[in-house]
């Protein structure tokens, strides 16, 4: 396989003009593409470069509006409520996050509903922006089902994660946590199917409920729990604060983020934006500290977002390789 080496501003200037030869607005586009960047950077690639011939696909098939402009209203003084209008989740959180921040600050808490919204990518990258500006960050998303309670065989609830990014009172971030109710993302078990590849066992259930590593088969079937009926009970979790608490759309009656079948799936997600100032002055950041250091004293144990933070680094200083046939695809839809 031959690949090319781009700088992560390229990425996300190759990203943003095929966001754009695709239909979708400069102010999307840009958002999207800083994201895209933003996941290869840390070393994400099943929500980097390699989903934006999806983007684009589903900019072109109408599952996206990619013209659309998020509505944001405050209804009460720590609310904020914004329809993304069928278009990208990136430019509607972009553009509640202004409103959500100031009130976090004003009132000490704050939250934030999205509906008729689209997959946001990595959740934690909406959450750590919150947590760069002092805010103890929530973030939920939910998705199209693809999860089966624990006894039956209809998947009810998706992949449906969650973020916790905590600042660390000291003008940056403590730890980010993002995970799934689900082992995996469904992305991971798309990329393998895309290559070809068995997926390891427990990822994922055929449509009878049989533990697969088939990733066709499990892609017709559901996504394994984390934990169980523990994961499961996340993704419920998630599911009441991202679609009904949002007005979204269930994830049972939510289109697929993949292929282009259906029309947009109008998902959501939900922010809870919280200043420790107001509730624990600077004790919060006292015990942050502490918490972090009785992990990190740990020689094997890992922080979460650690990885991350590594491929960060690497990748700030490196250029990042990327397939030939990735890139003729992301390039065709460059006019």
């Amino acid at each position: 396989m031959t690949t090319q080496a781009l700088s992560l501003a390229q990425i996300e200037e190759l990203s943003f003009q095929a966001l754009v030869g695709a239909g979708t607005s400069e102010t999307g586009a840009r958002s999207l593409a800083k994201a895209v960047a933003a996941a290869e950077r840390d070393g994400i690639k099943s929500h980097g470069l390699v989903y934006v011939p999806n983007y684009c696909e589903h900019v072109r098939c109408g599952k996206v509006i990619g013209q659309a402009e998020p509505e944001v209203a405050t209804p009460s003084a720590s609310s904020v409520v914004v329809d993304a209008g069928s278009g990208f989740a990136h430019p509607a959180i972009d553009s509640g996050f202004e409103k959500l921040i100031a009130l976090a600050i004003e009132n000490g808490c704050a939250g934030m509903a999205i509906r008729n919204s689209y997959n946001c990518g990595v959740l934690g990258y909406h959450t750590e922006r919150l947590a760069e500006q002092g805010l103890l960050a929530l973030g939920f998303t939910n998705a199209p089902a693809s999860i089966a309670p624990v006894g039956g065989r209809k998947p009810v609830v998706g992949t449906n994660p969650f973020s916790l990014a905590t600042p660390d009172g000291k003008g940056g971030v403590a730890f980010v946590l993002d995970q799934s109710a689900s082992v995996v993302a469904k992305s991971e078990i798309m990329m393998h199917a895309r290559a070809g590849k068995a997926i390891p066992e427990g990822w994922a259930l055929d449509a009878e409920g049989n533990p697969t590593t088939d990733p066709d088969v499990a892609l017709k079937g559901s996504m394994a729990p984390s934990g169980g009926y523990k994961g499961f009970g996340v993704g419920l979790v998630v599911e009441v604060l991202a679609a009904a608490l949002s007005g979204a759309t269930l994830g049972t009656q939510a289109s697929p983020f993949s292929g282009t079948a259906g029309g947009p799936p109008k998902t959501g997600q939900f922010f809870f934006a919280i200043d420790p100032q107001t509730f624990s002055g600077e004790a919060f950041a006292e015990r942050i500290s502490d918490l972090v250091a009785s992990i990190k004293d740990q020689p094997e144990a890992r922080l979460p977002g650690e990885r991350r933070l590594s491929n960060r680094a690497e990748n700030d200083v490196n250029d990042i390789e990327i397939s030939e046939e990735l890139l003729a695809k992301v390039k065709a839809f460059i006019g």
